[in-house]
């Protein structure tokens, strides 16, 4: 079975050599992606788990919320630099000064050989607010140096390298928060001898590694030569201004306005499940320990991957709305599953499932947008969607950090009320999908 996949995969590079434009510099991107993306997973896997294992989970919501609402105003000023400047100037800097802030934190870390939690929570919110600007970053340079035809093979390999860099992170961070100092360590949720004698790291040390990886990531990215395929023009005026230009556009646009927002639900929920509700969740409801948190990240990966190879050629007879409509509905029954279910097989399959819709949903919805929003205004357009997802996930942490979700196992409860809304959104997304299209 490997020669015929080796073969498909140098028939494939050898495709892209020829009929896309700037394959090198998408090549140089998605490594520094990929080495950067490795130690963010690990250090966003370990702070939640941080702050469980100190029975501090209300107050990582407070901080959790706090950068959502810092959110609010960081993701409109994103999308007018996105669509303002270089994006390969935008990601070289944004790597360097993400390495020396870090660099700076682990080092008073090691001065110390403690981090006080408020230390932990800036690292949190640092790294929040550079996804804030990074992702849509990425999407928007890919359009501009890749051709319209290869939009939806792109959208894929986003995902894929992007979850592979998780799997790998999830693997590391199992061993490092509960460390193997008795030889045995938790592989995708199953314990494997061996003879590695491994002591749990501490936060700091993994905010060390974080940082070296941005700046191997910045001298990458500055290897990165490209032609544009599509011609941008400089913008002047104030941020509100540029701001406002994207509002305008989406104001015209109304099917593609729903459709982004409405699209965004299945994310929204992910973001909040990981980072927030499933370190409580494995704790008090499954009552497993960090390995087993990390372990469900894999399997998220390893789902997100699966989509990302068969996705497009599971609805290739269908329309992208359609596709969105149906997997938004599967990720509302996974968190049913996930609500009133114990069971560790379970766990794991649903975040497999988990990991399949919202990667789809993601492929699909990029694709979509990639087509149908111009390219000088994909950063704004891109923002204002996201300050849809910033409501609803201020609106769920709000709710889920009251007492009530925090004692005994019922954080269970949070998981029906995802289903539901998830349920309302897929019904917006079927009866306006008629204007998706126009």
């Amino acid at each position: 079975m490997v020669q015929p996949i080796r073969t498909t995969l140098v028939v494939e590079y050898l495709y892209l050599q020829i009929y896309m434009k700037n394959l090198q510099a998408l090549i140089l991107l998605f490594i520094a992606n990929s080495i950067s993306a490795v130690a963010q997973g690990i250090s966003m896997i370990a702070i939640p788990w941080y702050f469980a294992e100190l029975e501090q989970m209300d107050v990582f919501a407070s901080v959790y919320i706090a950068v959502t609402l810092i959110a609010v105003f960081w993701s409109p000023y994103c999308g007018t630099l996105i669509d303002r400047y270089n994006r390969k100037y935008i990601f070289m800097i944004l790597a360097l000064v993400m390495g020396c802030l870090l660099l700076l934190i682990s080092g008073w870390g090691f001065y110390q050989n403690h981090l006080a939690w408020y230390w932990v929570g800036v690292v949190f919110i640092l790294t929040f607010l550079n996804y804030n600007i990074h992702f849509p970053a990425v999407y928007a340079f890919a359009q501009e140096i890749v051709e319209p035809s290869f939009y939806g093979k792109l959208s894929s390999y986003l995902e894929i390298q992007h979850q592979l860099t998780t799997i790998f992170a999830g693997a590391i961070a199992a061993m490092l928060l509960e460390g193997a100092t008795d030889g045995v360590v938790n592989l995708f949720g199953f314990k494997v001898a061996t003879n590695w004698m491994i002591a749990p790291w501490e936060i700091y040390e993994i905010f060390l590694i974080d940082a070296c990886t941005y700046f191997i990531a910045f001298g990458i990215i500055a290897l990165i030569v490209y032609e544009p395929i599509l011609k941008r023009k400089k913008e002047s005026g104030t941020v509100l201004d540029q701001f406002k230009i994207g509002w305008a556009y989406l104001k015209q646009h109304k099917g593609i306005t729903i459709f982004g927002i409405a699209s965004f639900s299945v994310f929204a929920c992910l973001v909040c499940s990981t980072f927030y509700l499933m370190p409580i969740y494995v704790k008090n409801h499954l009552q497993e320990q960090g390995d087993v948190f990390a372990a469900g990240d894999m399997y998220y990966a390893i789902g997100a991957v699966f989509s990302g190879i068969v996705i497009r050629k599971v609805f290739k007879n269908s329309n992208l709305t359609h596709s969105v409509i149906v997997l938004t509905l599967v990720a509302a029954a996974v968190f049913f599953m996930l609500a009133v279910s114990r069971h560790l097989a379970i766990f794991y399959g649903m975040f497999f499932l988990l990991g399949v819709t919202n990667a789809g949903v993601r492929i699909q919805r990029i694709t979509y947008l990639l087509n149908h929003v111009p390219n000088h205004v994909y950063g704004r357009a891109n923002s204002i969607f996201f300050l849809s997802h910033i409501f609803f996930r201020v609106l769920f942490l709000l709710s889920f950090s009251l007492p009530f979700f925090l004692t005994s196992n019922n954080i269970i409860f949070a998981f029906v009320i995802f289903t539901l809304f998830l349920i309302a959104s897929a019904i917006v997304l079927y009866l306006f999908k008629g204007s998706f299209e126009q």
